[in-house]
């Protein structure tokens, strides 16, 4: 049986282009003249009891974007951050508690544009030690794992819709037990999977 990790590394080194939450609204007016603003999201897989987890958040209900959605520990990038590599490894040491020198570097994904107006890198990382998460009680109100299986099974996604804005939108989702995951955490997903499955 292939190594997970190689193959997941070799799923990194495919090329593919960058994904966007307008990709399934081929209808969708893209806001003149938008300003996107650079983010690093950190997509952190840790040892489970059979096979890697998949660490996510649950953003806090009075977050001003996407309160309540479940999410990868990131954000956007600050002025004392040298990349979005290091804007993503800083959130997720504030936002779970994860210490830099605790994740090992696997690769980065395309780029992917939010609704609002994001323009964020995923940063896939092998978490090693041991690894106890600490929320940030104005930031997550729940950190929990999925197995990286699940959501690297292409089958397991769907394409669902809902008015945002006077507009239907579509959207990728990853139900997991109580846990909707969609929007771009599960479009991010989706293409990974897609390249695991090549």
């Amino acid at each position: 049986m292939a190594d997970p990790l190689d193959a997941l590394r070799q799923a990194l080194a495919r090329t593919s282009g960058a994904s966007s939450d307008f990709d399934r609204n081929p209808g969708a007016i893209l806001p003149e003249g938008r300003k996107l603003r650079a983010a690093g999201v950190l997509v952190p897989l840790i040892q489970g009891d059979s096979g890697f987890d998949l660490v996510l958040t649950k953003r806090s209900s009075a977050l001003r974007h996407h309160p309540g959605q479940i999410a990868f520990p990131g954000g956007k990038q600050d002025e004392g951050d040298a990349d979005v590599i290091a804007a993503a490894l800083r959130e997720a040491r504030e936002e779970i508690g994860l210490q830099s020198d605790q994740v090992t570097l696997l690769g980065t994904l395309p780029t992917h544009e939010t609704v609002t107006s994001f323009l964020m890198t995923p940063v896939v990382g092998l978490i090693t030690g041991d690894f106890r998460p600490v929320a940030e009680p104005g930031e997550v109100d729940e950190v929990f794992r999925v197995p990286f299986a699940h959501v690297m099974d292409p089958a397991r996604f769907s394409v669902q819709s809902r008015r945002w804005r006077g507009q239907r939108r579509h959207y990728f989702t990853v139900p997991y037990g109580p846990y909707y995951i969609w929007g771009a955490t599960a479009c991010i997903l989706r293409g990974l999977a897609d390249r695991m499955s090549l």
